[in-house]
């Protein structure tokens, strides 16, 4: 799958970090620390809340930001449209703040293939792909599978309580098969 720069960036950031998209999507290039792997996002109920990630987005977060000291991480490519708030805007670029819906959009496009691996090329404008929040539920999934603690993983996912990781803390059959050995 040949996807671009920003949307490589966009779902690795969400994977590594099991952030929630719109969280991600509200990052602002001042609100990164690439020497440190981490960014200061706003959670859910305005708290002020950190992710982290691994090598790959060090690597491509330089050429995302292109040399651009502020405003928003995630850009459309083109100008923002008039009446644009202020704070969705790049100051530098003129670019607008790449939306949920549109990264929504890009997203399920992109993996309809995946998402239906067995549909014929003709069939698969009438189907879906997969969402954003996948990514996140892969990323959780996959850390309880490979045996991170509860402590971690409600660190990880920044969920209030242990009920909450229910649905990632269902092993599959090949997770209870390497642990079995």
């Amino acid at each position: 799958m040949d996807v671009g720069l920003r949307e490589k960036t966009f779902w690795k950031v969400l994977y590594e970090s099991a952030a929630r998209a719109d969280e991600v999507l509200c990052l602002n290039v001042e609100d990164l620390y690439p020497q440190d792997k981490h960014g200061r996002i706003t959670a859910k109920g305005g708290a002020t809340e950190w992710i982290h990630w691994q090598s790959g987005i060090a690597q491509l977060l330089p050429r995302l930001i292109a040399g651009r000291t502020r405003g928003p991480l995630f850009l459309t490519g083109r100008k923002a449209p008039a009446g644009t708030p202020s704070l969705d805007v790049c100051p530098e670029t003129g670019r607008a703040r790449l939306s949920y819906r549109r990264a929504e959009e890009i997203f399920e496009e992109t993996t309809r293939l995946l998402a239906n691996p067995l549909a014929s090329p003709e069939d698969i404008e009438d189907l879906g792909g997969w969402t954003l929040h996948r990514l996140r539920h892969s990323a959780l999934t996959h850390d309880a599978e490979g045996g991170t603690s509860t402590p971690m993983l409600l660190a990880r996912s920044r969920h209030a309580s242990v009920r909450s990781l229910e649905r990632y803390a269902r092993p599959g059959v090949d997770a209870v098969a390497r642990r079995k050995r």
